[in-house]
């Protein structure tokens, strides 16, 4: 308690410290913590901000000087101690010690479901098949947060359904974590004037808002209207000054879009500050496969991306394509994990397996468990880190965890056979597998794994000369 009491002053001082004079102070901060980390752990990031801090011309310049002159002053602050350095920087160090301990994945973030119910009816989305009553209790929200922070977790996510319909606890659970960051992946309807005012308040929520595209795209799947419902969200929370950001999902369908300059500039217009790519995923009964990408467009959502983090001041993550950063695949636990409405402790919330139960067993118990252990023992799943998922990228490896874990299907109307689930992924895995192998070569001379080897992936363990 007394050396989090002092994290926390410090942070506080740093922060204001910066906070008076971010243009000069923020690499003499840099500068502080480079001599303060005797163990290197933050050499490399340091290395990174001095240099964008030295370059004033630079996208991630003015990036980080738009931070202060857009959002509010007090929920900047909030995020900077919440999420840079409770959920970050002071818990990376009890994260490794934890999984050494207990040999298994201990996560960065948790996401969950607070209902399965949803006020649109999307194209192709799994939720859409759930019904309208699967919920889980305030009660059992924060027992989740609460084993969470005893692992060192504060950052959580909610998804759904539509989070927002449970607005008035997740604004509860704001409440009484204060040291946590919360986030939404939120269809955006639901924000008004009164939710941005307890947005105010609370401080340490940040919403990631669904949008398909412009309003011919985003009303397609989405329902007629949406589009416009979206962009008053978005400005009113630009208007207020508070953090948000969009999350957006390619299909083959609207890919050149979202991936267009066009598309990125205007959600930089609009306010928004980070942005979440996520490519279809066939999951469910109502699964529309036909809208998967195909190889072609998600290269070009690789090299978009690329270009718009040299040349964008927005901050985007890919969740496919990424896994060249991240060391492949992050779900199972390794930087997070998901709790569907129902409580089933899922290993991503795009793989529904799993063989446990909030109500029946803790976070630990579940990351300990058969399934979770698998994801422990096998990741990366596959030497290529631009196929890093299980599911879409190396389909046979998802087939063999779960049927070696017993794990079950998580689907609440139509119980999903693994085999047929993956029937669907594997011959787009296949066509991704040839345009990743030549992108990994660029910068890559020659890859395999234990896998690879083995002979169990014939698009695998290539090499290039």
């Amino acid at each position: 308690m007394l050396k989090e009491k002092f994290l926390t002053i410090m942070t506080n001082t740093a922060y204001d410290y910066m906070n008076q004079n971010p243009e000069k102070r923020m690499l003499k901060l840099v500068d502080l913590i480079d001599k303060l980390d005797k163990k290197n752990v933050l050499k490399a990031q340091c290395k990174v901000f001095r240099e964008i801090i030295k370059d004033k011309d630079s996208n991630w310049y003015k990036y980080i000087i738009s931070i202060w002159e857009d959002i509010d002053s007090e929920i900047r602050k909030v995020f900077f101690r919440n999420f840079i350095c409770n959920a970050t920087l002071f818990s990376s160090k009890n994260h490794n010690k934890l999984k050494r301990k207990y040999e298994c994945n201990i996560p960065f973030a948790i996401l969950m479901d607070p209902t399965s119910a949803c006020n649109l009816n999307c194209l192709g989305c799994w939720a859409a098949q759930y019904g309208s009553n699967q919920s889980m209790s305030i009660k059992t929200l924060d027992n989740i947060i609460v084993q969470g922070k005893e692992l060192g977790i504060h950052f959580y996510a909610y998804s759904g359904g539509e989070p927002l319909i449970r607005k008035d606890d997740i604004i509860k659970l704001c409440d009484k974590h204060k040291d946590c960051i919360f986030t939404a992946f939120t269809n955006g309807t639901l924000i008004d004037e009164a939710f941005t005012d307890e947005m105010q308040r609370v401080k340490n929520f940040i919403p990631a808002i669904s949008i398909e595209g412009f309003e011919d795209e985003t009303d397609a799947r989405r329902g007629k209207g949406t589009y416009k419902a979206v962009t008053a969200a978005m400005e009113l929370l630009k208007k207020k000054k508070l953090a948000f950001g969009a999350s957006c999902c390619y299909t083959c369908k609207n890919t050149e879009v979202i991936g267009s300059e066009a598309f990125i500039d205007d959600l930089i217009a609009k306010g928004a500050k980070f942005v979440w790519f996520f490519t279809y995923i066939p999951v469910g009964a109502d699964a529309v496969p036909e809208l998967i990408v195909t190889a072609n467009q998600r290269e070009l959502m690789y090299r978009q991306i690329n270009n718009f983090r040299k040349t964008k001041p927005i901050f985007c993550m890919d969740f496919w394509n990424d896994g060249e950063y991240a060391g492949g695949c992050v779900a199972g636990g390794r930087r997070y994990l998901h709790i569907n409405s129902a409580g089933d402790i899922e290993p991503c919330a795009f793989i529904h397996y799993s063989d446990s139960n909030i109500y029946n067993k803790s976070i630990l118990d579940a990351l300990q468990g058969p399934l979770f252990i698998q994801y422990y023992k096998n990741q990366p799943f596959n030497c290529n880190h631009l196929r890093p998922c299980p599911l879409l990228d190396n389909p046979q490896r998802l087939v063999e965890m779960v049927e070696k874990s017993g794990a079950k299907s998580t689907d609440l109307l139509h119980p999903e056979n693994v085999k047929e689930l993956t029937q669907r992924c594997e011959e787009i895995a296949n066509q991704w597998a040839v345009a990743a192998d030549r992108l990994w070569a660029c910068t890559h001379t020659d890859y395999h794994c234990d896998y690879c080897k083995n002979g169990k992936d014939k698009t695998a363990g290539k090499k290039f000369t």
